[in-house]
């Protein structure tokens, strides 16, 4: 669990400097939180890399009938139905734990 939710995140051991808000927590990935009015999947790598956000939201539209409810890494769903697993689970083979590592340090340190 990870901040109230299901996490997925990079380990300690594998990046010992964790999250920079909160060194004593591991650097968050992926998260899925059940909120009031949707279903919410919070993806950092779409948030950080451009390329993989410009994927995403082109291929939505080739999973799914309803309009994309974005945030900036968050992807909103009224109900479960409407969750376009197979394209999710592509998104989570898009970016390795070390990409991410990568992406966050370059952005940390500028």
């Amino acid at each position: 669990m990870s901040y109230g939710m299901i996490g997925y995140v990079v380990p300690h051991t594998i990046y010992p400097d964790g999250y920079h808000c909160n060194p004593k927590l591991p650097l968050p990935f992926i998260n899925i939180a059940s909120q009031k009015n949707f279903i919410a999947i919070y993806h950092m790598g779409i948030y950080a890399n451009k390329d993989l956000l410009d994927w995403f939201t082109s291929e939505f539209p080739k999973h799914s009938n309803l309009r994309l409810d974005m945030g900036k890494s968050c992807i909103r769903f009224k109900k479960t139905k409407d969750i376009p697993f197979e394209l999710i689970g592509e998104l989570t083979t898009k970016m390795t734990c070390e990409e991410w590592i990568r992406i966050y340090d370059s952005n940390l340190k500028r």
